[in-house]
């Protein structure tokens, strides 16, 4: 009898962490995001930006306590610039970073400074309902501006000039 319970109680508890151990991944994390060239040199994405098809693109996740790698995955852009990469769901709780490696376009293959990096966080506990996390987009700089960006320059600076003289006129008016 005490054989039995024994026995009852061994697979009670070992069958559900056997199974547990070997159930395939059901909700894997997808990091999403778009490698642009820009050939203004503007440091951001303006109206001439062009998407890069077949750039490459690295996902490194550290550990929290010893900064050690313990993830990373490389993943090539599609034809509008967009790419994937999907992610083992045991690797919650982890910083991600998301960077460019290449460029396949000759001349449009310096990564922009501050457009280059950034951080993916892996956390099912924060709001996010689904297991897509999405990165900024990462771009490229052409080598030489190219003809007709300092229009499309300018047409931000302009903007800019008419938001801070309708800001400033209804801080004005405040008083």
């Amino acid at each position: 009898m005490v054989m039995r319970i024994l026995t009852f109680l061994v697979v009670l508890c070992v069958v559900p962490a056997m199974v547990a151990a070997i159930r395939p991944n059901k909700n894997p994390f997808c990091v999403k995001g778009r490698v642009y060239c820009d050939p203004c040199r503007a440091g951001f994405e303006t109206p001439a930006t062009a998407y890069i098809a077949g750039a490459e693109v690295l996902l490194q996740c550290k550990d929290n306590l010893t900064s050690d790698i313990v993830y990373s995955k490389k993943a090539r852009t599609d034809s509008s610039g967009a790419y994937k990469i999907f992610v083992d769901e045991k690797l919650t709780d982890h910083i991600c970073d998301a960077r460019l490696l290449s460029s396949p376009l000759h001349d449009c293959k310096e990564a922009t400074p501050g457009r280059h990096q950034f951080h993916v966080i892996l956390n099912r506990f924060n709001g996010i309902t689904t297991g897509d996390r999405f990165v900024n987009n990462m771009g490229f700089m052409k080598e030489e501006v190219a003809s007709g960006c300092p229009e499309n320059i300018s047409k931000f600076q302009e903007f800019n000039r008419e938001s801070m003289s309708v800001n400033l006129a209804r801080s004005v008016s405040d008083f």
